[in-house]
């Protein structure tokens, strides 16, 4: 089957737009797992102001697509809690460098429930701006306290379904086997793989 993305060849590193060393540490992971290999690619992301993760994403994309001019991939996620009304969400950047884990742990400390879930959308870009978006989501908890040195920002403070751990308890291998970047990324990775020559 011939690739819809016909201007990457496969013997070549996708970039991987991202200053987070951590994030494309995850990533690479997974993706050496397909047989496909990506390499950072620090351009600064310009964002839009939104509420919606997926045109944030796709907004960045695209933005980077026209500015390296050959296809690329992005990745945006955000943390989403039921009892603060989805926040911080797409803000989770912002409001992790503002208030940090200890802030989010003060908001919550009336609250009962204290589901969660973590949302990623992973983007294809490819000049002149076509765009593939696939998403990952994990359900969880916001624990009680930070818990847990490995991973990065929110990672200390979420328990996902199914395990007494945060994140940042976990080994990498161990948070790729359940984690919504994880998810988008296969996601991404078997949709890549299907339209390679």
């Amino acid at each position: 089957m011939k690739r819809e993305a016909g201007t990457h060849k496969s013997s070549e590193a996708l970039p991987f737009v991202t200053g987070n060393k951590w994030k494309f540490q995850e990533a690479q992971s997974v993706l050496s797992e397909f047989g496909i290999t990506i390499r950072m690619l620090d351009i600064g992301k310009r964002e839009i102001q939104s509420n919606d993760l997926k045109k944030i994403a796709t907004s960045s994309a695209v933005d980077a697509v026209r500015r390296v001019e050959r296809a690329i991939i992005v990745e945006d996620a955000g943390l989403f809690i039921k009892a603060l009304a989805g926040f911080p969400g797409p803000f989770s950047s912002y409001v992790l460098g503002t208030i940090g884990l200890k802030g989010i742990l003060r908001l919550m400390t009336r609250e009962v429930g204290r589901e969660a879930h973590f949302k990623s959308v992973v983007v294809f870009a490819e000049p002149p701006g076509k765009t593939r978006a696939f998403l990952g989501i994990v359900k969880g908890k916001i624990s009680g306290r930070v818990r847990g040195s490995h991973g990065f920002g929110f990672d200390p403070i979420f328990t996902p379904k199914g395990d007494k751990r945060t994140f940042a308890e976990m080994s990498m291998e161990e948070k790729n086997r359940v984690s919504h970047r994880s998810k988008a990324i296969r996601k991404f990775a078997a949709w890549y793989k299907s339209h390679r020559s």
